[in-house]
Formats: C-alpha cells, structure tokens, sequence
C-alpha cells in the first residue's frame, strides 16, 4: 500500500518537472574579452635571455565579482545590463588579457604559479575596481588598481589605470564591444608600466 502511494506521488510530479526551473532564463549569447595584443604562435620564450613576471589574479569590488554586467545608475545604486551575461566574471578574463598583453608588448615571459614557485620574477596584482557601464556619461569604465614588484625585494609600486569608452547603448552587444575596448586600454597600460 505505502509502495503504490509513493508511485502515485512520483507520477504526479512527473508532468512538471518540465516546468520546474531553478535559475534565471541564460541570456541568448554570453560577453568574453578578446585580446588585442598576443605573442604569434610558434614563437619560443626563454628565462635565459627574458625577465619573468608571474600575474595574479586581481581581487573584484563584489558588484563585479559576478557574471553580469553592472551599470552605475547613480552614487548609490547599481542596475544590471538586461540580457547580458560574461563567460565568466570579468577578474578573470581581465587576467588573461594580461598574461596576452604584457609579452607581446615587453617580452617578458609570464609563469603560472606553479613555475614561479622558487623564483617569481617580478609579480603583479591588484584590484579591479570598476567593469561596468556609468549611466550617467554612457561609458563603459574599467579601474584597475595595480601593485607590482619589479624584483625579489620589497619595494612595492602602485598605480591606478582607468580606460572610458563611449557606448552607443546599453544593451548586450554595444556594452560588451565598449568594455572590450576599454580593457584592453587598460592592459596595454598596464603592460607599458610593467616593462619600464
């Protein structure tokens, strides 16, 4: 009896699972950074004849710690861009654009953390502060805070970088061209400081 009870209670529920959804609707297409700049395949990197740098992944302000796109609607409150989602969150796109960009621009060879682990050459990280569009001017804004220290000493160096790009609207596709744009601006300054 308790067995033809449970059946019929799995059967009633069969009919909606296929209505059942525990997340929001994904976005028809999801954001990624595509790097400008990059070292050409098939080109060989030495530490013998390069300085090394290992590129940490920055820390993200919590309203950009996620996959979706803030837009700063005033001093205190912030909106998200309807229908569009990142790859993943923007600290770590951010990342890889500059693992891309600082060799091609200094020649210097970028290690993962388990190379740098007995000597990591010159190491850089930071903060992103702002990935995200500003409502008020409609600009997509990338702030990143950066620290690097150029040797085994402990001399730290620190330096904010702040790319604006304008955006025709803020909606998916010219936000994410626009934030695009403005991150690699940023990495490619970032780049410029690293190879001082």
């Amino acid at each position: 009896m308790i067995r033809s009870r449970t059946l019929l209670a799995i059967a009633a529920f069969v009919p909606l699972a296929g209505c059942i959804s525990f997340g929001a609707k994904p976005p028809p297409s999801l954001l990624s950074l595509n790097s400008a700049l990059s070292v050409p395949a098939g080109q060989t990197q030495s530490s013998a004849t390069a300085p090394t740098i290992t590129i940490l992944v920055p820390g993200a302000a919590q309203a950009i710690a996620g996959t979706r796109v803030p837009v700063q609607a005033s001093q205190t409150s912030i909106a998200y861009v309807a229908n569009a989602q990142w790859v993943e969150p923007p600290n770590r796109m951010f990342v890889r654009l500059l693992i891309d960009t600082v060799p091609a621009k200094t020649g210097r060879i970028v290690l993962s953390s388990a190379q740098s682990f007995s000597d990591p050459g010159a190491v850089l990280s930071g903060e992103l502060r702002s990935f995200g569009i500003d409502a008020g001017t409609n600009e997509a804004v990338v702030t990143f805070d950066g620290s690097l220290i150029r040797t085994s000493g402990k001399v730290v160096e620190k330096r904010r970088f702040e790319a604006r790009v304008p955006v025709s609207a803020i909606a998916a596709g010219p936000v994410g061209i626009a934030l695009n744009q403005a991150a690699n601006t940023v990495a490619g300054e970032v780049a410029d400081w690293v190879g001082k």
